[in-house]
Order: structure tokens, then C-alpha cells, then sequence
């Protein structure tokens, strides 16, 4: 089985891309519709995220498989320690292992229903991101991925402490790392900056998201904890009741990001998709990494 890192030559730019559990018949046609429309484009590798209830796991799973199973794609599977216990974790692993999926995103996970709780970790479960690593590792010839956050995760008392926490995640046993959400390259590179000078080269990977609509902004400061920069706000706000003006003023935004973090040397950038692929093709045809360049490459 192909691994993540196999996916990422480091001598040329590669995309790859994140889609959601679907959440009812309507929205697996929607996502099945984004794989497909995507698939030709032949991302390093797609993710699909995880929830940590019954009905929204197996939805996971099962995309997960899917994925392996009817499509050409490297297929990247998440997997978080909310509200389970580690027999349960070992359980998922292995329905993981049986699907051939042998890419695994480990992630500690947000409290359910506030990501702002108070963490409360199984009583038979795991404290930290770092030991589901461990375990990941423990139960097979996986390669992990990690979380990383450009503006520390909320919990981390400074960008310091936080920035300890990823490095010990990787020196776990993670053979890269994922960024969330930024607004700017610098916010990104100081974090890639940080990890290097505690002498850890671990593969980084920002993502990005498509700023497409007022809505998807306000997504991507949810997501990443971090306000909305003046600088662009004021490239973005005037055209808020401008569906079409917006859209295209955020496309070049995104650009702009993706530009100057191709520019200082990131191996691939990830795409958020929101199930959907048009924003997507249309940003990795604009920054050259499509695998031929003609018209019909992204029809």
C-alpha cells in the first residue's frame, strides 16, 4: 500500500485533499461526485475526517474503504481518541488495517458538541495525540500523520509550549504533520521555523482553504482560532453581498498564500474541500500542479 510520504517527492509541489464523512444520502452523492471530479487530477494523496459517534465513525470507515476499494487514490484515514477506549481504538485500527488503508491522521480530538470544552479524556482511553501515535504504531506498518497548529491549539498556554507538543507528537512516531487553518504564509512559516530549530525535519504540510464566500471566511476563523487581518478584511468585507466579486477576490487571496508558501520551499499544499470540488480544481490548475497542463485536464 502506498504511504503518504511515498505521495510526496519533495523535488516537485503535490496537492492533496480533505473531504467530510457524508451526512445523509444527499451529501454522498454531493462528496462521491467531488471524489470523482478530483480523481483525475491525481491528488498525493485524500483524507476523510472522523467523528467520534457510532453513526458519523462508521460513515468514516466506510467512506475510507470505499475510497480504497473504487477509486485510484491514496486514501489517508482519520482517527481521534474522543470517547474511546483504547480496546475500541485497537478495534478501528484494525478495521482500518483490514480495509487496506495504512494511512492514518492521529488526532487527540475536540471535546463533543464544544471544541472549547474542558477535556475529559476515556477512562480506558488515551491523555494525548502522542500516545494514539504510539499506538498506531504499535498495531502496524502505518504512516502517521499529526495535526499542527500555526497559531498554537487553543488549550497551549504559548506558541512555545505548543509548538513542544507537536515536535513530541512527531518524535512519537508521526512521519508528518498537517497544519489547520491560517490566514497568512508567515503565520505557517514561523511555525516550520520553530519545529526545525528544535532539530525536527518532519514533512509539514499547510492547508488551505478556498476563500470563496463570506461563510467559508468565517469557517476558516472558527477553524483556525484566528481573527480575520485587517489587511484583508479590507480586500474582502466591501464585497460581501457580491457573491461573484467576493469569489473572485478571495480566489486570488488563496493564490496569493498559496504562491508564497510554494515559493519558500512546502513540498504540497492540502486542500479543506467541504465535500465539493470546483474551488479546488480551479486552485491547483492556477498554481501549476495539475499532472499535464491542457484544457482537458481539469474538464
Amino acid at each position: 500500500m502506498t504511504s503518504v510520504v511515498d505521495r510526496i517527492p519533495g523535488d516537485r509541489p503535490v496537492f492533496s485533499v480533505e473531504f467530510m464523512p457524508p451526512r445523509d444520502d444527499a451529501d454522498e452523492q454531493r462528496l462521491w461526485n467531488a471524489i470523482r471530479s478530483l480523481e483525475g487530477l491525481d491528488p498525493a494523496f485524500v483524507s476523510v475526517t472522523y467523528g467520534a459517534g457510532g453513526s458519523s465513525r462508521d460513515r468514516t470507515i466506510r467512506t475510507t474503504g470505499r475510497v480504497v476499494k473504487e477509486t485510484t487514490l491514496v486514501s489517508m484515514a482519520h482517527l481521534t481518541a474522543v470517547d474511546h477506549s483504547v480496546a475500541e481504538l485497537r478495534n478501528v485500527i484494525g478495521w482500518y488495517a483490514s480495509l487496506g488503508i495504512r494511512n492514518v491522521l492521529a488526532l487527540r480530538g475536540d471535546p463533543p458538541g464544544d471544541v472549547m470544552g474542558e477535556w475529559v479524556k476515556h477512562p480506558e482511553g488515551l491523555e494525548y495525540a502522542e500516545d494514539l501515535v504510539r499506538l498506531v504504531r504499535e498495531l502496524g506498518n502505518f504512516c502517521v500523520g499529526v495535526s499542527a497548529f500555526p497559531y498554537g491549539h487553543p488549550r497551549s498556554a504559548d506558541l512555545e509550549t505548543d509548538t513542544e507538543f507537536l515536535v513530541r507528537k512527531l518524535r512519537a512516531g508521526a512521519d508528518f504533520a498537517i497544519a489547520q487553518l491560517f490566514f497568512e504564509a508567515d503565520d505557517f512559516l514561523r511555525m516550520r521555523d520553530r519545529v526545525a530549530a528544535r532539530g525536527c525535519d518532519a514533512l509539514l504540510l499547510p492547508g488551505v482553504m478556498p476563500l470563496t464566500t463570506p461563510r467559508i471566511l468565517a469557517k476558516t476563523v472558527e477553524l483556525s482560532g484566528a481573527a480575520v487581518p485587517p489587511a484583508l478584511a479590507a480586500r474582502l468585507d466591501p464585497l460581501a453581498e457580491d457573491p461573484a466579486a467576493f469569489r473572485a477576490e478571495g480566489m486570488d487571496v488563496t493564490a496569493e498564500l498559496c504562491e508564497r508558501l510554494l515559493a519558500e520551499g512546502v513540498p504540497g499544499l492540502h486542500f479543506y474541500t467541504f465535500n465539493r470540488a470546483k474551488a479546488t480544481k480551479e486552485m491547483v490548475d492556477r498554481l501549476g500542479l495539475l499532472p499535464r497542463r491542457s484544457p482537458t485536464a481539469v474538464g
